[in-house]
């Protein structure tokens, strides 16, 4: 930068599906821990793409989010991951759908996005490519997955679409920014649904001036047009970048779906909005001290 400043910026979410009245401490603990160790990172000069990837499959092994190990059984009974992840400075990009049993479906998308020639594997070909080329899953996947923090059984009997992503941005020291997103999709999911969350440009996207991602009810941010929409009106439109997010938010309302976005500019401006009742979300930058928050408007 031209006034010497050496620039960073880390945001992550847990999820846009929290419940008033639960309890959220053990993830907002989480989250801060977690958001000091890309701190660490990012001051010790670690790219924002190893930094998100990091974050993410943090937050999936964890058991707290609606992703990885607390993912959501489908209607006939197995847990089917989504994630993608996104390297804004040369815009390749991986995801992976309905991949099943892996430890960490975000190291995956990151796997397809180096070692092959796609940008999104599904279903059986995600787990062939996964055993392929090593990596990590589940002996016994009965005994691994756990209800996250906020969801009970009353939830998951009731079946109403509960759901929940973990995500994170980044703008590293070297100006370049990077985006990744995982999910084990909404409760009551009928098998193979895919939402936003794999969807480069919808759940997921990073370009050289902002990196951005999305949770919520994927259905809605789809014919919304997700995280692109919101690029696209900052870049091309002359919104500001929350102008651009709460556009977007605001049509997947419209349609009858909620949720929120984070997102990162290469000046190191940091958005978190939301229209759901809660975001789990955190956040810290060269000039702004470590937050946490789940409640607090944001309007």
């Amino acid at each position: 930068m031209s006034d010497g400043t050496v620039r960073f910026a880390l945001a992550l979410h847990g999820g846009a599906g929290a419940k008033l009245g639960a309890d959220y401490a053990p993830v907002e603990a989480h989250l801060a821990e977690l958001t000091a160790q890309g701190e660490a990172m990012l001051r010790g000069g670690r790219t924002g793409l190893d930094v998100v990837e990091s974050m993410v499959r943090e937050m999936e092994v964890s058991g707290l989010y609606v992703a990885g190990k607390g993912s959501a059984r489908n209607t006939s009974g197995a847990v089917e991951l989504d994630a993608s992840i996104m390297d804004g400075a040369t815009r390749n990009a991986g995801a992976v759908a309905a991949i099943r049993d892996v430890v960490s479906p975000v190291e995956v998308a990151r796997g397809v996005m180096e070692r092959s020639a796609s940008v999104m594997l599904a279903g059986a070909g995600a787990n062939a490519f996964a055993t392929q080329e090593g990596f990590e899953t589940i002996d016994e996947a009965g005994d691994y997955y756990v209800l996250p923090v906020g969801v009970s059984e009353e939830d998951v009997s009731v079946r109403d679409m509960v759901h929940g992503t973990v995500g994170a941005v980044a703008l590293d020291i070297h100006g370049n920014l990077a985006s990744a997103t995982s999910t084990g999709g909404v409760f009551g999911k009928p098998a193979g649904r895919v939402g936003d969350t794999p969807i480069i440009g919808v759940g997921t996207w990073a370009d050289q001036d902002v990196a951005i991602s999305c949770t919520g009810t994927g259905e809605h941010f789809i014919r919304a047009g997700g995280a692109l929409t919101a690029a696209n009106r900052f870049k091309l439109a002359g919104d500001t970048l929350e102008q651009a997010l709460w556009a977007m938010l605001d049509d997947v309302e419209s349609l009858g779906g909620d949720g929120g976005a984070i997102a990162v500019l290469r000046s190191g401006e940091i958005a978190m909005l939301y229209n759901s009742d809660g975001m789990k979300r955190a956040a810290v930058s060269d000039d702004m001290q470590m937050m946490t928050a789940v409640f607090e408007p944001c309007r």
